[in-house]
């Protein structure tokens, strides 16, 4: 099972740095990241696979949601689901 993780914000020093750790510390495992600067905005989508979390998938979004409210980041976490259902329609 994979999500996909999108952050947007203000740009700042560590961004990437505590995203990855709440990954590292939930056990969900980075497969693909981009991001990028336009202007002062800081943009970033990250693929992870999540099968062996070691949290449920709600408190791994949670935990997400929570460090964008600390740092001003709007941090979405939709899992593969999401978008496998858009596509059955």
């Amino acid at each position: 099972m994979k999500t996909v993780v999108s952050v947007i914000g203000k740009d700042a020093v560590g961004i990437i740095a505590k995203v990855s750790n709440i990954c590292s510390d939930c056990n969900a495992n980075i497969l693909d990241i981009t991001q990028s600067v336009l202007q002062d905005m800081f943009v970033m989508v990250m693929l992870t696979e999540i099968k062996d979390l070691n949290c449920t998938f709600v408190e791994f979004s949670d935990k997400m949601k929570n460090l964008g409210k600390e740092n001003n980041l709007d941090i979405r976490v939709m899992h593969e689901d999401v978008f496998n259902s858009m596509h059955r329609i």
